[in-house]
């Protein structure tokens, strides 16, 4: 068997037992949320879809077989295909404004680095600015519009993953950023995730509490826990990890040559990018992060990838959210 047939058939095994791990999990999601198994019903398939497009990044050789021209073609694949399915099923209000504005977005960042040759500072600052300009002036709601209210947030969760599988593997093939990027750490890396994540209780949580920025809660059921962690780990803080401390952190790096100073800044911006939560400017919540930051990046270091990083934080973020409030 060949080394792409291998490749292919652990993916395709990945997938269905991603599959049915999910559709158990929507369905459950939606119940628990109180809406009917008709309204989630295209909202779950739009997931299925997205699926496999969210895998890619992590298997090399189906990521590498996309490279050159097809790399426009597969992000807007990748883009329109979750988009349409729930237009079809009837949780999106289909509107021909929104698949435009959606293909538009996909093309934008699958053929930035086919025009923006050779690299420079510039494209890569501007690449990653544009990320949060789409996230934060509404231009994902203005695509996915909920038929139904309640599906409201979902769906815009569905965007954000169509952004993660428009940009990452943008980045990965095409400008050749690599940083251990993956969905299961080795058992070097949880060691040193969790040696960091020890690190922030050490210094982060005591601070957390004398700065008056969380108080202890009632800690919610486990399954609840559970799912917050795996929600996390797999999507939330392994995107995070990889933008701010594999790309931004690694082209400053490469940069400034001087590693130290790459990890400070990032740590410094991923504060700041955290004084609008709950209002503004919480410079408490900017402070923590910047340590959370600081924990992340060293963690990413020990380890030579992404991945170490990514443990401390979902496992500091599930510490917060089951204890403190």
């Amino acid at each position: 068997m060949s080394a792409m047939a291998k490749s292919l058939r652990v993916f395709l095994a990945v997938v269905v037992a991603g599959w049915l791990a999910l559709s158990a999990a929507g369905f459950l999601f939606a119940r628990y949320q109180g809406i009917s198994k008709q309204a989630a019903l295209p909202v779950v398939a739009a997931f299925l879809v997205a699926f496999p497009f969210y895998l890619v990044p992590a298997f090399p050789r189906l990521r590498d077989s996309v490279a050159g021209a097809r790399l426009p073609v597969y992000v807007l694949v990748a883009a329109l295909a979750p988009y349409l399915t729930g237009c079809l099923g009837g949780a999106i209000m289909f509107r021909w404004e929104g698949l435009a504005l959606l293909a538009a977005l996909a093309l934008v960042f699958g053929f930035w680095y086919r025009l923006a040759r050779p690299p420079s500072i510039l494209a890569d600052l501007a690449f990653l600015a544009l990320i949060p300009v789409v996230l934060l002036n509404g231009f994902l709601e203005a695509i996915y519009r909920a038929a139904d209210p309640a599906l409201k947030k979902d769906l815009i969760e569905l965007g954000h993953v169509a952004l993660l599988e428009i940009t990452i593997p943008v980045l990965m093939v095409a400008r050749g950023v690599r940083t251990g990027y993956g969905f299961f750490p080795t058992r070097a890396e949880w060691a040193v995730g969790l040696r960091h994540y020890l690190y922030f209780l050490a210094v982060g949580f005591p601070l957390a509490l004398a700065l008056k920025a969380v108080h202890f809660t009632a800690p919610p059921p486990l399954w609840k826990i559970a799912a917050t962690f795996l929600g996390f780990f797999w999507v939330i803080a392994l995107s995070e990890e990889f933008f701010v401390r594999g790309v931004l952190q690694g082209w400053l790096e490469q940069w400034t040559k001087r590693a130290s100073l790459a990890l400070w800044v990032t740590s410094v911006l991923f504060g700041a990018a955290h004084l609008f939560f709950r209002f503004f400017p919480n410079w408490r919540w900017a402070v923590l992060n910047a340590i959370l930051g600081w924990c992340c990046g060293h963690a990413r270091n020990q380890a030579g990838g992404i991945r170490a990083g990514v443990v401390t934080h979902a496992l500091v973020v599930t510490t917060w959210r089951a204890f403190l409030a």
